[in-house]
């Protein structure tokens, strides 16, 4: 299965393309946006970041980056991405979800909506077991994401950053949802 289209009740998730670079651009000049990503990047380096983010539609068919429009306007992106590191566990069966909003859209409920559009497109339509998402321990903001998904806290862990930002010094967790686990709290809500 190649990369599909999606759609929750106010975001159209599109393939991530050529087109949505200068969305990008904006997204990672913001200081706020890349607060707990590291420092704003230029359009040189977000170009680089473009090509590796559309690479990863080519690692495991179905998975990717997602550009979410709203009213057929730019909020952000979403991602499913197979696991890059060793402590993250195999390939198969597993993706891990991100997400990335203009400032201008925070607070709306729209990081939570996609990535919930997301989850249900891992485990009904790609058959994932099991969905992960990663951030900065002092990240409480997108960790209420995670919690408002029905994802759970699983471990804090540290890493070794070459310039460490504030806050690093408290870790990185892992939260996660399992298809098993989503299926009964979709149950229980339908």
């Amino acid at each position: 299965m190649s990369q599909v289209t999606l759609r929750s009740s106010r975001i159209v998730l599109v393939p991530l393309a050529d087109e949505h670079l200068d969305h990008e651009v904006e997204l990672d000049a913001d200081p706020e946006v890349m607060r707990y990503l590291g420092p704003v990047r230029s359009r040189v380096e977000v170009v680089r970041a473009h090509r590796q983010r559309l690479a990863a539609a080519r690692r495991v068919p179905g998975l990717g980056f997602w550009a979410g429009f709203v009213d057929g306007g730019f909020v952000g992106w979403w991602i499913l991405e197979p696991p890059s590191r060793p402590d993250q566990g195999p390939v198969a069966g597993q993706a891990e979800l991100g997400y990335r909003l203009l400032r201008r859209h925070w607070r709306r409920g729209l990081a939570s909506e996609g990535a919930r559009e997301l989850i249900r497109h891992g485990f009904t339509d790609l058959g994932l077991r099991r969905i992960f998402a990663e951030t900065m321990a002092v990240n409480v903001a997108s960790r209420a994401t995670m919690a408002a998904v029905g994802m759970r806290y699983v471990r804090t862990f540290h890493q070794p950053w070459p310039d460490p930002l504030p806050g690093s010094q408290d870790g990185e967790v892992e939260y996660e949802i399992t298809r098993q686990r989503w299926w009964a709290g979709s149950a229980a809500v339908g």
